[in-house]
């Protein structure tokens, strides 16, 4: 038996570990400390003091800051500084931005407190009913003491609600739970005075029955929040900035700044999204692209804040900070998703807005026609059919079919790598026949290399003095072309960019034009039957040309091979000469290829598509495709490009791989399928159990229906709306 002296505790992980077996130990201050595998061992030497001073106590956590806002999940249109209630269906609005430092669900909170005292005291009122019924035993005055803390207190958010339902004119279920139970108790009240039937049981128990549901409701919506909290949870809290000195301090992550120098270790995460400037490392991006396998990062390489460097240490250069880094955009983006409202909502609403009045008048004609034709007594029957309406009706259940399943939907999608920007593109995605795609860094890698050169050095000298002051892709590949050959830049005078065809400038008084042929052709420049992809004129003549080489990616062909067997017809377009385009598209198989394109010719082409009655989505990743992916039914950027295209789409494809559009489809209609199936659920139980409630059956069956049992079905048919929606976080999307 092991004793507590053989027993050390990791002062890095916490782990137990045995003394006498240990592997990894260390002396430190005349201490020695045992460590759990080797890791620990060298984060420890590498900064002792960081495990072996003591922790501050866990602090409470603060209500939201002044100035928070607060949206309802059900109307996300719903916005306002601090907590409340949303005045379209009643319920507790809850902060817009989740946030790791958010304190518990207050509402949850509450509702479970509700919860548990209103059941424990409906017991004994149930009990006494039916020891009325069983052994002829029955006190009014004892159930009124027990009922009227469980509808007045437990019950108390409800009536609150539907007060406020009545008074801004928006009818809602919390209008039917209050017109009902408040009805079936005052009823009672009344009879316990005069000496008639009473329902406390009934009023009693559809409150906590309501109760039930409002909990596990809550305890869903906190769930789907959890794809957020777990991206944020991936952002490390700290980070070593080195010192000027070369003194490492660790600084909170809000504090680091463009340009500071962030030292990472062995297995401690990046802090923000920067560059590589000493050192390298095996790092894990799975947690960000959904790459299984750590990607190696030398001197330039790019690093995302929040992936865990596994192996090796280096120094990373901050460049982007706070919300601007990737990680803060995509809890952003799913954040905002998951309140947008899909198209398909309106339908919903449409029925919502009419169908607490239908309710209300429903239950008006089924007390009508007890009091009228019911057996005796008649006054009774007509009270209860009357509140098994009005609760069996409640339309919580249509009210949360689509946002649920929307919310697991794009928490699902998060997690595969797949960011969804609104519900409306993730809707509209499963009807998409027509995919148009770019094909630089879409179907390409989209890192060009220079092949052949024609012209000499001077080629290269001139074409790299041009394009040291453009960002496109094409001038990074000819500037290290030459930087790899030792060629002397010249200095430019009046540069300009043209979107879509070159550059042009000035060098040794010359006037230089460099980009493609039909750049050339415009300004003038004779080039016969000669193209090639880069020409450089100067002076108006023809003075060299480059070839340009763009690798496919290892995964385009299988990826488009399966949209295709899933019927979508492929289109290329492409900025890029006629001869490069159809030979990239002659090794993919793609038939309908568009070349030597200008940004607005891509959307104009993407118009047309759509005017021929196609169903089109775009995938690109350029400033250049930034109109198209607007122009489309829905835009489908690659995460590895640039900001305007990121924002110009409805769907990111993280890992930029195209593969991952197949599954994004399949969360298309998963979630579709998922929505259908709810408001379905939805639909048929409302229009099943009005006139079940109403006594439809009695005169054939005999069959009435309590407002306990009603009160049952509407806590079950929200219950299975939330439960089908959760199936999608465990859906295969293949």
């Amino acid at each position: 038996m092991t004793t507590e002296q053989e027993i050390a505790i990791d002062p890095v992980c916490g782990m137990k570990v045995k003394v006498a077996t240990a592997k990894n130990t260390t002396l430190h201050a005349g201490h020695t400390y045992y460590f759990c595998n080797p890791k620990c061992l060298v984060k420890f030497t590498g900064d002792p003091d960081r495990y072996l001073k003591p922790r501050p106590a866990e602090a409470v956590t603060p209500p939201p800051p002044p100035g928070t806002v607060f949206t309802c999940p059900m109307h996300p249109e719903v916005r306002q500084v601090g907590p409340g209630s949303c005045p379209e269906c009643g319920m507790a609005l809850e902060p817009a931005e989740i946030t790791l430092d958010q304190g518990p669900n207050e509402e949850l909170i509450d509702m479970t407190r509700r919860l548990w005292i209103g059941g424990a005291l409906t017991v004994p009122v149930v009990a006494l009913d039916m020891g009325g019924h069983a052994f002829g035993f029955h006190s009014s005055w004892i159930e009124l003491l027990f009922a009227t803390p469980v509808v007045l207190w437990a019950g108390w958010p409800f009536f609150v609600r539907g007060v406020q339902s009545v008074q801004r004119r928006a009818l809602n279920m919390f209008t039917l739970i209050a017109l009902g139970t408040g009805t079936a108790w005052l009823y009672s009240v009344v009879a316990t005075v005069t000496g008639g039937a009473v329902y406390f049981e009934s009023a009693a128990m559809i409150i906590v029955l309501t109760l039930l549901g409002q909990v596990l409701e809550l305890r869903a919506r906190d769930a789907t929040s959890g794809a957020i909290r777990g991206l944020l949870g991936l952002a490390p809290r700290t980070a070593l900035k080195v010192g000027t000195h070369g003194h490492d301090e660790e600084v909170g992550i809000d504090t680091i700044a463009v340009g500071d120098k962030l030292r990472v270790r062995p297995g401690e995460k990046v802090p923000v999204d920067g560059v590589v400037a000493e050192g390298s490392g095996s790092v894990d991006e799975s947690t960000i692209t959904g790459e299984p396998m750590p990607v190696a990062k030398e001197v330039a390489a790019r690093v995302i804040g929040g992936t865990v460097n596994r192996s090796g240490s280096f120094v990373m250069t901050a460049e982007k900070v706070g919300a601007d880094t990737m990680l803060a955009r995509i809890v952003k983006m799913v954040s905002e998703a998951q309140r947008s409202r899909a198209p398909i909502q309106r339908l919903a609403d449409s029925v919502a807005g009419w169908f607490v009045p239908a309710v209300l008048a429903a239950a008006l004609l089924a007390a009508a026609a007890w009091m009228l034709w019911g057996p005796e007594p008649r006054l009774t029957h007509a009270l209860l059919a009357a509140v098994a309406v009005l609760i069996i009706a409640c339309p919580c259940a249509l009210g949360l079919a689509t946002p649920m399943s929307i919310m697991v939907g794009v928490g699902r999608g998060a997690s595969l790598g797949i960011l969804v920007r609104n519900a409306e593109a993730l809707e509209r995605l499963e009807k998409v026949d027509t995919l148009v795609i770019d094909k630089t860094g879409t179907l390409t890698l989209g890192r060009p290399q220079i092949g052949e050169v024609t012209g000499g050095m001077e080629t290269v000298r001139l074409a790299a003095s041009l394009e040291r002051g453009s960002e496109h892709p094409l001038a990074g590949a000819i500037v290290e072309f030459a930087r790899d050959r030792n060629v002397t830049l010249r200095p430019v005078s009046d540069f300009r960019s043209h979107a879509g065809r070159g550059v042009s400038g000035t060098i040794d008084g010359k006037r230089l034009l460099l980009g493609n042929a039909r750049f050339l052709k415009e300004n003038g420049v004779d080039l016969g039957s000669f193209q090639r992809p880069v020409m450089l004129a100067v002076d108006g003549k023809l003075a060299g040309t480059m070839t340009v080489d763009d690798p496919i990616k290892d995964t385009t062909a299988d990826a488009l091979a399966d949209l295709r067997r899933e019927g979508l017809r492929i289109v290329m377009l492409t900025g890029d000469n006629r001869r490069a385009a159809e030979a990239v598209a002659g090794q993919l198989g793609i038939t309908d290829v568009e070349a030597e394109l200008l940004p607005e010719d891509k959307a104009r082409i993407v118009q047309r598509l759509k005017a021929e009655g196609r169903v089109v989505a775009m995938a690109g990743d350029g400033i250049n495709d930034a109109p198209a992916l607007a122009a489309a039914d829905v835009g489908i950027a690659m995460g590895t490009g640039t900001d305007i295209a990121i924002e110009s789409a409805g769907i990111t494809l993280v890992k930029g791989d195209l593969a991952a559009i197949g599954r994004a489809r399949h969360l298309s209609r998963a979630t579709m399928a998922n929505i259908r199936q709810n408001l379905f659920f939805a639909f048929v139980y409302n229009a099943a159990g009005v006139p079940i409630a109403a006594g439809i059956l009695y005169p054939v069956l005999g069959l009435l229906l309590s407002p306990m049992v009603a009160a049952a079905a509407m806590a079950l048919s929200s219950v299975s709306v939330i439960g089908n929606a959760l199936r999608l976080r465990k859906s295969a999307l293949t």
